[in-house]
C-alpha cells in the first residue's frame, strides 16, 4: 500500500522569528534562491492531483507542512488546502495532516481549525524560559516564550493534538533534566529533541550554541534516565527517538529515517513546487526538479533521486565492527563529517557510543516489556 509523504514548506523560508540557529535559513542562503515565496492555490492543487494519483487506489497521504513558518502562508491557504484534498479525494484514502510551527502567530481561528480537522501540531519550544529566550527571538530581538506558552494553552483548549519540539544547543545540553521537567509542565507527553546545527560549510563547534559530541552524549544519558525513571514508575511520556531504539529492539521499524538507516522517507515541496528529497538537502546540488513541470511521481524515479537514496544506504566505516549499528545505523547523513585525513564518520558518534553503553540494558528491559505486553494484550 503506498503512502506517500510530503513535508511542504507554503511559505519556504519565510520568517516572523529570528531564531539564532536556524538551519532552514542558512539553507536556503546557501542557494541560488533563498526564499521560493507562498505557494499559490494552483501549485498546491497540482502537489495534492499528483500525490494523491502516487497514492494509487489503495494507498494514503501524509502531509507535515514546515518552514520557515508555515503559517505566515495564512489561514485561507490552509482551510484551501484541506477543502481541494477532500474535493480531489475521489477514492477516499486516508490523509493526515501536520504542522511543525513557531506558534508566534497563532489565534483563536487558527487553534479552532487544525483542532476540527485532526492536524497534529508540533510547536518549537526549547525547554524553559531562559534557554527558549536566548535563541528564540522575534523580529525585534525580543524573547518568545511568553507568548508561545499563551498560544499552546490556547491549541490545548481547543482540543488540537500537540507535541514540543525542542533544539538541543550547547546550554540546553547541560540542563536535560530541567527541560525534560519543564515541558512536561506544559501538560503536552509527546516530545521530540533535536541537535542544533552548525552553518553548511563551518568546522563544527565554533557558534555559541554549537553542540560538541560531548554535550550531546551527556544530554542523551541525564535525559534518558529522567524519562526511564518515569517509565517505570508509571508516570510515561513519549519521547520519540528513544522510542525508536525501544522499537528497533523490538524488531519493529522506528518512526524517523534518521533512526531507520534509511534516507528518503518523504519529499520536500517548497514555496513554488520545486522538489527536495530531505529538508537537510534542500540545496541547488539535490533539486530533483519541480512539480509544476514533472510530476511527483516521475521526479521521485530520477537519476538524482535514485543515487540520493543510493547514498543515504552507505555507512560510514567505523560503523562497520560498532555493536550498536542495529541500534544507530550511523545517523543522519547530515550529520557525517570528514577529517584532514580524509576518514568520514557520524560528528555525534562518540555520544551515541556513549549512551547505548549507558542505556543498552535498560532499553531492552523496556523493548522486553512492551514485547510481552503486546503478546497477552487480548484479541476481539
Amino acid at each position: 500500500m503506498p503512502i506517500v509523504n510530503l513535508l511542504v514548506k507554503p511559505a519556504s523560508s519565510l520568517c516572523n522569528m529570528r531564531c539564532r540557529y536556524c538551519f532552514y535559513e542558512d539553507e536556503a542562503a546557501n542557494r541560488t534562491q533563498a526564499s521560493m515565496g507562498v505557494m499559490t492555490r494552483d501549485t498546491a492543487r497540482r502537489m495534492i492531483g499528483q500525490a494523491l494519483e502516487a497514492a494509487g487506489p489503495d494507498g494514503s497521504l501524509q502531509v507535515a507542512f514546515q518552514g520557515g513558518e508555515p503559517t505566515l502562508a495564512g489561514l485561507p491557504f490552509f482551510r484551501d488546502f484541506v477543502a481541494e484534498t477532500r474535493r480531489q479525494n475521489t477514492n477516499r484514502l486516508p490523509v493526515s495532516y501536520a504542522i511543525q510551527t513557531n506558534a508566534l502567530a497563532l489565534d483563536e481561528d487558527w487553534a479552532v481549525f487544525l483542532a476540527r480537522n485532526h492536524f497534529l501540531v508540533g510547536v518549537s519550544l526549547d525547554g524553559d524560559k531562559t534557554l527558549h529566550d536566548e535563541f528564540r527571538v522575534d523580529a525585534s530581538g525580543k524573547g518568545t516564550w511568553t507568548r508561545i506558552q499563551r498560544n499552546l494553552a490556547m491549541l490545548q483548549r481547543a482540543g488540537a493534538d500537540c507535541n514540543l519540539l525542542c533544539v538541543v544547543t550547547k546550554r540546553c545540553a547541560k540542563s536535560a533534566g530541567r527541560i525534560y521537567h519543564a515541558l512536561q509542565k506544559t501538560g503536552v507527553r509527546y516530545l521530540q529533541f533535536i541537535p542544533c546545527l552548525d552553518p553548511i560549510g563551518e568546522v563544527r563547534g565554533g557558534r555559541p550554541w554549537s553542540l560538541t559530541p560531548d554535550d550531546y552524549g551527556h544530554f542523551l544519558c541525564v535525559l534518558f534516565d529522567a524519562w526511564y525513571r518515569d517509565w517505570k514508575e508509571g508516570r510515561y511520556t513519549s519521547l520519540r527517538l528513544f522510542e525508536d531504539y525501544v522499537h528497533l529492539a523490538m524488531g519493529l521499524p522506528p518512526s524517523t529515517c534518521a533512526t531507520s538507516g534509511r534516507c528518503g522517507a518523504y519529499s520536500v515541496v517548497e514555496g513554488d513546487g520545486s522538489v527536495y528529497p530531505c529538508d537537510f538537502f534542500a540545496l541547488d546540488d539535490w533539486k530533483l526538479g519541480n512539480l509544476r513541470q514533472t510530476s511527483l511521481a516521475e521526479l521521485s524515479k530520477s537519476e538524482r533521486a535514485v543515487d540520493f537514496l543510493r547514498r543515504g544506504l552507505q555507512r560510514p566505516a567505523e560503523c562497520g565492527d560498532c555493536r550498536w549499528q542495529r541500534l544507530c545505523f550511523g545517523g543522519c547523513p547530515r550529520d557525517w563529517v570528514t577529517d584532514g585525513a580524509g576518514k568520514t564518520g557520524n560528528y555525534y558518534c562518540a555520544a551515541f557510543r556513549r549512551f547505548f553503553a549507558h542505556a543498552e540494558p535498560r532499553l531492552m528491559e523496556i523493548a522486553a516489556a512492551e514485547t510481552a505486553a503486546r503478546r497477552n494484550a487480548p484479541t476481539f
